[in-house]
């Protein structure tokens, strides 16, 4: 079994602006060692390290941690895309250890059109050519952008981090339903069943949750959903272990190799592991 998505930091590397002292949950240091305990009791084998800031030094940071740390598999890191000398960064970076692809933090980026951009295109191109995974943390308002990106770049792996944020605290279902729904039919991208908790607030009943996670499965196949925990961030929603209990219940319906597919199968194939 695999988590396909989960974060460490260290406070005091100051490349992490949007933690502030404010939020007593996140503002400390998570580490492997805080991680492993979790992992062992659900018995999860591997992990997937995305990076939680965009600078390249903390992406050598995450790739430092993977050499020395035999349960994390890799790392999802950052470049800058529309540089013209990403491709140099690229390679240097899969040098210093085991590179599994990159994640603009588009979600936060002010220019809803810059994954459109020429330059950008350049940089997708790169990534492509050297085999090297595509991690869109984007909201429901990018997935019509999205879906013209993967159509452009039909050879770049994409997974979809969080299933896109739905708005599940405010109830609403559509348009994020729709427009998932089209990118699932027209290409080729897998989806993460992680964050969910996170976004759904008060509303995090299995009852409440359910209906999206019914909507991914229907829509991706459980062969392009892969299950990640987003810790730490999800301490902020109960815990890894409250997560992974409530995403077991929403699975139930499911046969043994749907599931194992979610759980580990489908992250294992996506990111060449």
């Amino acid at each position: 079994m695999i988590d396909a998505h989960q974060h460490f930091w260290t406070l005091d590397r100051d490349d992490y602006a949007w933690l502030t002292p404010d939020d007593a949950v996140l503002y400390r240091d998570y580490l492997p060692a805080d991680l492993a305990p979790l992992l062992s009791e659900a018995g999860i084998e591997r992990s997937i390290l995305v990076q939680a800031a965009p600078t390249v030094a903390e992406t050598r940071y995450l790739l430092e941690i993977a050499r020395t740390t035999d349960f994390v598999a890799g790392v999802v890191g950052w470049v800058p895309l529309e540089t013209e000398g990403v491709a140099a960064t690229l390679d240097a970076l899969s040098k210093e250890g085991p590179l599994l692809g990159v994640r603009p933090m588009i979600q936060d980026l002010p220019d809803d059109d810059w994954m459109l951009s020429d330059a950008v295109a350049r940089g997708l191109r790169v990534l492509a050519d050297r085999d090297l995974r595509f991690d869109a943390l984007v909201l429901p308002r990018h997935l019509s952008r999205l879906r013209s990106l993967l159509q452009r770049h039909p050879k770049l792996r994409v997974v979809i981090d969080h299933g896109a944020k739905p708005a599940i605290a405010a109830g609403q279902f559509d348009p994020w339903a729709e427009d998932i729904a089209r990118i699932a039919a027209d290409t080729t991208a897998a989806c993460k069943l992680s964050g969910l908790l996170t976004e759904a607030g008060e509303r995090s009943g299995i009852a409440e949750l359910q209906p999206y996670v019914d909507h991914l499965v229907a829509c991706f196949g459980c062969d392009r959903l892969m299950w990640g925990s987003d810790w730490p961030v999800v301490e902020l929603a109960g815990g890894f272990a409250s997560w992974r209990r409530t995403s077991l219940a929403l699975l139930e319906g499911l046969t043994g190799s749907e599931r194992s597919a979610m759980l580990g199968g489908t992250a294992t194939r996506f990111y060449g592991i």
